[in-house]
C-alpha cells in the first residue's frame, strides 16, 4: 500500500543507505572554520566567541535534496539582510561563501544536506568595544539532512499545542525577521508541549494572535484559503515557496494577524521549515483538527513543495567529486 509520503521518502531512503556506507571520511559532514575544512565532529569553536557566549550571531539555513541546492540565493539574501541588521559583517564575501558552500557539499557527497551559515560578533565583548572594533568570524558546516518531523509523523500528522505558559518575544525586543538562535521562548514552548503531552508548540504574540512555532512557521487552512502570520514571525524561505506554489494551485492566502481562536476552527493546520519542508498536524490541544488526518490541501501542498526542488528556477545540480 502506499502512502503520499512515498512520493519522496522511497528514494530518500535508497540515498540514506548509500551514504552510510560511504567511505568518504566527511561524509557525516564537514565545517569550514578560520580557512580550513575539517570533519564536522572534529570542528570547534573558541569559547570565548561571543556567538557561544551571548548567541551575538545571525544563521540561515539552506538545503541541498537529491544533490541540488534550492533557493540558495534567496537564504544568502535573508542573511545578509540579518548580518546588516545586526550591523555584522562577514569576513567572507558572498560569492566565496557560496562557492564554498557549493564546494563543501560537492566534497562530501551528501545528496540530502542541511547546510548552515553562521556570523558571529567575534571574541570582544560588545559591552566592552564598539560594535565595528569586533572582528566577526564566520562559520561554516554541512552535515546530512535533518529532519523537524520524521517521516511517521508526516504521514499521519503530528500532534501540537498552542503554549499558555509562554509567548514569543516581541519584536520590541528581538527582531524575528533575523534569523537568531535565542530559543529561551521556544524551548520553553517544546518542553511545556512536552508536558502537555504533545510534540511541538505554537506560541502565540500575547494579543490572541498566532506568531510562529520552534523554528517553523504556521499555516492554517480554512475553506481553500490559508492563512499565515504576517508580524512577529522569520520571513521563511520555505513558507514564501508554499505560499508561491499555493497561488499557483488556486489556492488563496491571506497573510495576517490570525487570531487563536482560527486555530481551533481551521481545516487544516500545517508547519513549515527547511528542515523538514511542510509538516501535518493532525491534532491540536488534544483534538483533531479536520477530521483527524492528513488533509486533501496539505496533501497537494505537500507535494509540489518536494517536486518544487527540481525545478531549475528555483534548484541547481552539484557536480559531486
Amino acid at each position: 500500500m502506499t502512502d503520499y509520503t512515498d512520493h519522496i521518502f522511497v528514494a530518500y531512503r535508497r540515498r540514506l543507505a548509500e551514504l552510510k556506507a560511504s567511505t568518504n571520511p566527511l561524509a557525516q559532514g564537514l565545517a569550514f572554520i578560520d580557512g580550513q575544512y575539517v570533519p564536522i565532529h572534529e570542528a570547534k569553536i573558541p569559547i570565548l566567541d561571543q556567538g557561544f557566549l551571548h548567541s551575538d550571531l545571525t544563521y540561515d539555513v539552506p538545503a541541498v535534496w537529491d544533490g541540488r541546492y534550492f533557493r540558495l540565493d534567496d537564504h544568502l539574501d535573508r542573511f545578509e539582510e540579518s548580518c546588516r541588521r545586526l550591523r555584522l559583517h562577514s569576513p567572507i564575501g558572498r560569492a566565496e561563501m557560496r562557492d564554498r558552500l557549493v564546494e563543501m557539499v560537492a566534497m562530501s557527497g551528501i545528496r540530502d544536506a542541511y547546510v548552515m551559515m553562521i556570523v558571529t560578533r567575534g571574541l570582544r565583548y560588545i559591552r566592552q568595544y564598539a560594535p565595528e572594533e569586533c572582528e566577526n568570524f564566520c562559520y561554516l558546516m554541512v552535515t546530512p539532512f535533518l529532519w523537524v518531523m520524521d517521516e511517521e509523523r508526516q504521514k499521519k500528522g503530528a500532534s501540537a499545542i498552542i503554549a499558555r505558559t509562554v509567548r514569543r518575544i516581541p519584536p520590541g525586543a528581538i527582531d524575528p525577521q533575523v534569523k537568531n538562535l535565542q530559543w529561551g521562548d521556544f524551548t520553553r514552548g517544546i518542553l511545556e508541549a512536552r508536558d502537555r503531552g504533545a510534540m511541538y508548540p505554537i506560541l502565540t504574540d500575547g494579543d490572541t494572535n498566532i506568531t510562529e512555532g520552534s523554528g517553523f512557521n504556521v499555516v492554517l487552512v480554512k475553506d481553500r484559503t490559508l492563512f499565515t502570520p504576517r508580524k512577529g514571525v522569520l520571513e521563511g524561505v520555505t513558507r514564501k515557496t508554499v505560499l508561491e506554489l499555493a497561488a499557483g494551485l488556486g489556492l488563496k492566502v491571506h497573510l495576517d494577524d490570525v487570531p487563536v481562536g482560527l486555530a481551533y476552527g481551521c481545516d487544516e493546520l500545517f508547519f513549515v521549515t527547511t528542515a523538514g519542508g511542510v509538516m501535518p498536524i493532525s491534532e491540536l490541544d488534544g483534538k483533531p483538527v479536520g477530521n483527524g488526518e492528513v488533509g486533501p490541501i496539505t496533501k497537494q501542498v505537500w507535494k509540489a513543495y518536494w517536486d518544487a526542488h527540481y525545478d531549475p528556477k528555483l534548484s541547481f545540480g552539484i557536480n559531486y567529486y
